[in-house]
């Protein structure tokens, strides 16, 4: 790992943020060019990747991007297929909770559509991978403010070291400093919710089944992990949320028990609950001059469909693809021109995402008998009509749209 450097030194691009998306930008850029020079800066020391108890849905693109990538040979032991997926709406106090909609587990024959994968074991491994093609890194390190001149952006780091990118990219979250230094404005509001995220461990055995449970407070997802244990992302209001956090164990049990059922035995929480505040939040523009955001910089939307790291890998493929190709052809991959493409790929993709997660989040999180039974009819009809399931299944997959060359599996 590098050490901090006192003096200028220039990169041809330079990563703010050392997550999933920054350190896939790093890799997807120098096995498209090994020639190009790059950079990560991240506030987090990067031997503390594999701390991270979360874990994230994989689409099928997504995973065949790092198949391509030399990274999913190395992790894929720990995934967890998700072969079917059930869609339940109710009460909390219903006894019973009928399933409207349901899912086989298959973006084409033999390939789920996604797994779920431990951010603690594939962030090393893409940490790996970076540091073996030759990134440097700067972590710990933090981004204090940046000035864009005629043929670079110039970048100074909290401890005075100064550095200097043909391009800068953001992806330092959705609370991103960057895209506020740059001048970009968002479209955003807070839902009022939080998502409360956990790992279980249950008596049963899963068989890769994914729940999610529309509840009045919001959506309650149950995402299969190897062995007897599921991820959960429960949503509730923000001041619930907060408080069942905060709450002893025998009352956090007690209510994660009535919303997860008794279907997979007996429960146990197993790592740390932690509450994210949900909202949404979209940049209105995704280039500047020598500038680009990808991940949550650019869009930070709601999990209800368990798209934002796959809108990530997408920003990640299309971005690399759009910068080794004008490389290629000799072109300045810092020009306006050249970034520009990469937003014409990627921004309405994203905006339509954010919009489709907003009106769902909208029209089931809620107590509304009258919407509940308009959706639960709807449910009943798409699960009767195979051709717009198999459409849901592409969607959900990564494969909607114009793909880029990564997400097929394909080289830059």
């Amino acid at each position: 790992m590098a050490k901090k450097k006192e003096k200028a030194e220039m990169f041809d691009v330079v990563i703010a943020g050392g997550g999933y998306v920054g350190l896939s930008l790093a890799v997807a850029l120098k096995q498209g060019d090994p020639g190009l020079k790059c950079a990560i800066i991240d506030p987090k020391p990067m031997d503390q990747l594999h701390r991270d108890p979360r874990a994230s849905a994989i689409a099928a693109a997504a995973s065949r991007m790092l198949t391509q990538l030399g990274i999913w040979d190395k992790i894929a032991n720990e995934a967890q297929p998700i072969n079917e997926m059930i869609v339940t709406d109710s009460k909390l106090r219903d006894a019973v909770r009928a399933v409207f909609l349901t899912f086989d587990g298959e973006a084409t024959e033999g390939e789920p559509f996604a797994h779920m994968m431990p951010n603690g074991v594939m962030m090393p491994a893409l940490f790996e991978a970076a540091n073996a093609l030759g990134v440097t890194f700067f972590a710990p390190g933090t981004a204090e403010t940046f000035r864009t001149l005629a043929d670079h952006s110039e970048l100074e780091l909290q401890d005075g070291t100064t550095l200097k990118g043909r391009v800068l990219v953001a992806a330092d979250g959705v609370r991103s400093k960057l895209r506020d230094l740059a001048g970009i404005r968002t479209v955003n509001w807070d839902y009022g919710q939080s998502g409360i995220v956990t790992t279980v461990k249950h008596e049963r055995p899963h068989n890769g089944r994914a729940e999610e449970h529309f509840l009045p407070a919001g959506p309650f997802a149950i995402l299969p992990l190897p062995g007897n244990r599921s991820s959960l992302v429960w949503t509730e209001k923000t001041a619930d949320a907060e408080r069942l956090v905060r709450s002893d164990e025998f009352t956090f049990e007690l209510e994660l028990e009535r919303r997860f059922g008794h279907h997979l035995g007996k429960l146990e929480v197993e790592g740390p609950r932690r509450a994210y505040p949900l909202g949404l939040k979209l940049a209105r523009d995704f280039v500047k001059p020598r500038f680009a955001l990808i991940g949550d910089a650019a869009h930070g939307i709601h999990p209800i469909a368990g798209q934002g790291l796959n809108l990530g890998f997408k920003d990640v493929a299309a971005l690399a693809e759009v910068l080794v190709d004008a490389r290629r052809l000799g072109q300045d991959i810092g020009g306006f021109d050249v970034l520009e493409r990469y937003q014409r790929w990627r921004r309405f993709d994203t905006f339509q995402m954010g919009v489709v997660t907003d009106v769902l989040n909208r029209l089931f999180s809620n107590d509304n008998d009258m919407l509940r039974a308009v959706r639960d009819l709807g449910l009943g009809l798409v699960d009767r009509m195979p051709r717009l399931k198999n459409q849901f299944i592409k969607e959900a997959a990564g494969f909607a749209g114009p793909v880029p060359k990564l997400l097929s599996g394909e080289p830059i």
